[in-house]
């Protein structure tokens, strides 16, 4: 959702890598495609920000379009992130200037806000009542997005892409320009832990306990790592002795017993990881709205179905359905 160039360049480089398992089956839900893409965490619903019609809601099991989310209603808005709370019930979009609170029962609005600053990213907390929100004014803030008003404000020393929150309420998660991911004691504002990479950060997740926690970089490494100690446990690519993997992942989720990873890059490849060993379980290739030439899709979007299925979100548009 915000990584033009990353994704450019990703898709030169990685269109050879290994082709990996088809989708069971996939369904289009854009005409063309989608600047971002969120999936509940149950995997029955999607937020998707189409390039041409704005921001909606989806039931993944219908492939329906439940509800037409944009911020105004005379126009179409340009979804650049989306998070949902744990349950399920409460969603929230953000475009660069502003940011809405949705219930997902009905699809209306419970609040709309105009940002602090420019959003680059948000996370929803686990019950709804405040968004962690990513900034191009170097800072994450902290906000209230039932009542309104900042909470905390976490500094950095570049624009901050990437946000996530634990389950718990008391982590929060951010990866910056300036090639750094951080952890944060979201209520005290303490710096915990810090990563350096060798390039800008586009994914950060944290596992609903707060246990663990996934940062990677722009055609870098990608490391899980554990929360308590900083140490990282798990390089998944970047690391190699001889030919070393330039991979961007671009999504990532944790399952809801954090002893797996689901993880999508920007070549269109999703990868299922086993969080204790690091070995991968499971390599899918998502489909393509072409079956020939330079048609490879980011991953903007991977989640968990209820049933054992897996859902990806490319950035064309496309829900797959893996197995």
């Amino acid at each position: 959702m915000k990584r033009a160039a990353a994704l450019l360049c990703s898709a030169l480089l990685l269109s050879a890598c290994g082709s990996g398992d088809p989708p069971e089956s996939w369904e289009a839900y854009t005409a063309q495609g989608a600047y971002s893409a969120t999936l509940s965490p149950d995997g029955r619903h999607a937020i998707i920000g189409s390039t041409q019609h704005g921001g909606s809601y989806w039931d993944t099991r219908l492939n329906e379009r439940l509800y037409d989310w944009n911020h105004k209603a005379d126009g179409y808005t340009n979804i650049v992130d989306s998070s949902f709370s744990s349950d399920g019930r409460f969603a929230a979009t953000a475009s660069s200037i502003d940011l809405v609170l949705w219930n997902t029962d009905d699809g209306k609005p419970v609040w709309y806000w105009i940002a602090p600053s420019e959003v680059l990213s948000i996370a929803l907390s686990a019950n709804g009542n405040y968004a962690l929100l990513g900034q191009g004014n170097h800072q994450a803030v902290y906000f209230d997005i039932q009542n309104g008003g900042i909470r905390r404000t976490l500094l950095h020393p570049a624009r901050v892409s990437a946000v996530a929150l634990d389950n718990i309420g008391s982590l929060a998660l951010t990866g910056a320009d300036d090639y750094s991911t951080r952890l944060w004691d979201i209520k005290t504002g303490e710096e915990l832990h810090s990563i350096q990479f060798e390039n800008t950060v586009d994914t950060v997740e944290l596992s609903d306990d707060g246990r663990f926690a996934f940062s990677s970089a722009t055609l870098d490494k990608a490391y899980i790592w554990d929360t308590r100690s900083g140490e990282i446990l798990h390089t998944l690519s970047g690391d190699e002795m001889l030919w070393k993997k330039r991979i961007s992942y671009i999504s990532a989720r944790f399952s809801a017993d954090g002893q797996q990873l689901l993880t999508g890059t920007a070549s269109g490849s999703v990868q299922l990881w086993d969080v204790s060993s690091g070995a991968e379980l499971r390599h899918w290739k998502t489909h393509k709205r072409e079956a020939y030439g330079p048609t490879s899709t980011s991953i903007e979007a991977v989640g968990f179905g209820s049933d054992g299925s897996y859902y990806a979100i490319g950035s064309n548009g496309l829900l797959n359905v893996l197995r």
